[in-house]
């Protein structure tokens, strides 16, 4: 397709995006019904909508919106030919939006994390990681933990067209959402909660680590995620879980204690937004404080389904102050039953930054409770 009208169709896309409408979701109806678009089309639509909220900080918000995608695309190109030209001084003034800075203390390898075109990483379910290895190339293993059944996905074929993902050979999932599962690290025959399952990427992770042993309550507040959650279930034949709507309150679904408490909870996004840049202009850091409040009232309202020697893991996709280790340490704080549990052999509080794993930024604490309580 030509340039111009890719850029043509891309302006279509940011031009009815906003606070309630993001990029993405403008896209995918966009995608939906535009049956003549082939892959490589749609990827160089979805290139040119990235690259402008990728840039923003750098365009004149008065040029026609065709003109101003063509010069983030530009910006792109300059980028990835050469990190080192864009000022560390520059991407901290441009790249993010300046309330972030109270909260976040970026390197400049962060900087220029953010400034690079997101990898496509897939987790292998564990009884088909080799034909997943054979079948989609080019890839390279994940580091470890995750290299056992991890993969980035080097080429430009749609996935979820597969025949593998089709069978549930494979799941795409981002390299931080699997280290989240290895930091569980849940054991064949235990009972585990996954509280904020969304739909469910974690859930078929830790039932993968289960080999199908045990049970795992999934509960979410929202019935449509949940319903895809079953979808997802059904075609990777995962059948030992149980799902149910929660909505985080002090009450839990179940009077069940667990071996182990997954809380991956809603936060601002900000680990993701590399991959998700539109959201750098959407996220306040009001939206940051109030969901801290929500962090901190969803570790309280668990704690106590934690069967003796139980581990409880909490995790977000941001890395700000006040939803990381704000929240980990007033936790500690006010449950000394709860030990400080290491989690990746990187101790009890851990960072997973774009610019170290190539994946979204993650959060992780753990804790647990001791075995004679």
């Amino acid at each position: 397709m030509p340039a111009d009208k890719t850029h043509q169709r891309a302006a279509q896309i940011l031009e009815r995006t906003g606070p309630d409408l993001p990029a993405d979701a403008v896209m995918r109806e966009m995608f939906s019904t535009w049956k003549r678009g082939t892959p490589a089309e749609k990827r160089a639509v979805a290139r040119a909508v990235f690259a402008h909220s990728r840039w923003q900080g750098w365009l004149d918000a008065d040029d026609p919106m065709i003109k101003q995608i063509a010069a983030a695309l530009t910006h792109q190109r300059q980028f990835d030919q050469d990190p080192e030209s864009y000022r560390t001084d520059d991407l901290a003034a441009h790249a993010v939006p300046a309330w972030v800075h109270d909260q976040i203390d970026f390197t400049p390898a962060e900087l220029r994390a953010l400034q690079t075109e997101p990898v496509l990483w897939i987790r292998a379910r564990s009884n088909h990681t080799l034909d997943t290895a054979k079948t989609l190339k080019p890839s390279e293993p994940a580091p470890a933990p995750a290299d056992t059944t991890g993969f980035r996905y080097l080429g430009t074929d749609d996935l979820y067209r597969t025949p593998g993902f089709k069978k549930g050979h494979f799941e795409i999932q981002d390299l931080g959402s699997q280290l989240i599962g290895h930091a569980c690290a849940p054991q064949p025959g235990e009972t585990w909660w996954d509280t904020c399952c969304g739909e469910g990427g974690k859930t078929l992770h830790l039932a993968d680590l289960m080999q199908g042993k045990g049970l795992i309550w999934a509960s979410d507040r929202s019935n449509r995620r949940l319903a895809r959650l079953k979808q997802r279930t059904a075609r990777a034949e995962v059948f030992n879980y149980r799902a149910i709507n929660w909505n985080g309150g002090e009450y839990p679904p179940t009077k069940t204690k667990f071996d182990g408490i997954l809380i991956d909870a809603p936060c601002s996004g900000v680990g993701t937004w590399r991959r998700n840049p539109h959201a750098r202009w959407t996220t306040s850091l009001t939206d940051v404080h109030e969901l801290a409040v929500i962090q901190r009232q969803l570790l309280t309202n668990v704690a106590n389904s934690l069967k003796p020697g139980g581990r409880l893991i909490y995790a977000v996709c941001t890395t700000t102050r006040s939803e990381t280790t704000a929240v980990a340490d007033a936790f500690t704080t006010a449950h000394p039953e709860l030990e400080p549990l290491s989690l990746l052999d990187r101790g009890p509080q851990v960072f997973l930054k774009p610019a170290e794993w190539n994946a979204n930024g993650m959060f992780l604490a753990g804790w647990k409770r001791a075995s004679n309580q």
